[in-house]
């Protein structure tokens, strides 16, 4: 069945569009559009002098190398307003979002009503294909509040027929009392969380599931009960292993279990789980989110197929222009000609230390 969101627009129809889009066209109208002398973007126009080419010279993706990596640090102390082209109307009407900020001052972008309905035209594409029912009951336990993840109580809701509870949770004041070695009050934490998900869940009425892996999993531990009652879930972070994955299927019992990668600027949906969860792969919302696997020593290389490297991620959006950001993930580069560009597999931190814990996302 295909539906139809309230401006009128086939869902299905919008993704075979995106996915037939030439992306050096793309990229043309998207630099172009940031740094028109009169209706580009504030932020671009300003760097625009301190770059030894003319932006409005590209004509190609590849060539997208040549901005060199994009410093985050400005997105945490420049307007965001200042990012989107001064052709969208002011005064801006709309949410500012944040990264996670869990490592520090968080990064802020500012969404427009065609950015928000990207994400959320993909997301139910992610839906369909991984067989998620539209009219079903779900349960979304991740962050709110500011985070880009907490819109997707929207999302299911409009776009695939779906009733929300919802459970907030702090990534920022977890990882904190990590820090600090108050490993005590993140049980504490855990278990407030979770007393609130089996609430929701124990009348039987929540078909799905949205939250983390972390979360997942202890929910998993501390009640079977209610995971092997669920008709699936879906979960949202930046990682998942092997293992993992072969547990939370079996707890389900034959329930859907769905992923994505990603954070506030890009997401991916996942395209392939092979061998029992050894390979598991995912591709970028495309035009307007590219993902690469570069050298970690060259960030403009890419490394050979099948090789570990940094995830680059590149935003596309004609309203918002980030090239190059690297990620603080590794992963396998996986090409596929199941996709217009490459996408990734077997996501992992970086690097693992203590003083960058994981915490519950």
């Amino acid at each position: 069945m295909t539906a139809t969101t309230a401006t009128g627009t086939d869902p299905d129809a919008q993704i075979a569009r995106w996915l037939d889009t030439d992306l050096d066209e793309w990229t043309r109208t998207v630099v172009r559009r940031h740094f028109d002398p009169v209706s580009g973007s504030p932020y671009w126009l300003a760097q625009a002098p301190r770059l030894d080419f003319d932006p409005r010279d590209i004509t190609r993706y590849d060539q997208l190398v040549a901005f060199g990596s994009f410093p985050l640090d400005r997105l945490r102390t420049e307007d965001p307003a200042d990012l989107v082209p001064l052709s969208v109307p002011r005064p801006l009407v709309g949410r500012v979002w944040d990264s996670g900020g869990t490592t520090g001052t968080p990064c802020r972008a500012f969404y427009t009503p065609d950015m928000l309905r990207h994400r959320a035209l993909w997301r139910r594409w992610s839906f369909v294909r991984e067989g998620f029912a539209p009219g079903r009951t779900w349960l979304q336990a991740t962050p709110t509040g500011p985070h880009l993840i907490g819109n997707g109580v929207h999302e299911v809701s409009e776009l695939h027929a779906g009733q929300v509870y919802a459970v907030d949770m702090d990534p920022r004041w977890v990882k904190r009392l990590i820090r600090a070695g108050r490993l005590s009050e993140v049980g504490d934490y855990t278990t407030h969380l979770l007393e609130q998900i089996a609430d929701v869940l124990a009348p039987g009425r929540v078909h799905y599931v949205n939250t983390t892996p972390a979360l997942f999993q202890a929910l998993r531990q501390r009640r079977p009960d209610l995971v092997a009652a669920l008709d699936g879930v879906r979960l949202s972070g930046t990682q998942i292993s092997a293992d993992m994955y072969r547990t939370f299927t079996a707890a389900l019992q034959g329930g859907i279990c769905g992923l994505t990668y990603g954070n506030t600027f890009g997401n991916a949906a996942c395209l392939d789980i092979e061998r029992d969860g050894e390979l598991i792969s995912y591709v970028p919302n495309y035009p307007q989110v590219t993902m690469a696997v570069v050298d970690k020593a060259d960030p403009s290389t890419q490394v050979a197929p099948g090789t570990v490297g940094q995830v680059r991620l590149t935003v596309l959006h004609e309203d918002l222009f980030l090239p190059n950001i690297l990620e603080r993930d590794q992963a396998l580069r996986h090409p596929t000609d199941r996709w217009p560009t490459d996408g990734v597999a077997n996501v992992r931190p970086l690097q693992i230390a203590s003083s960058s814990p994981e915490g519950l996302y």
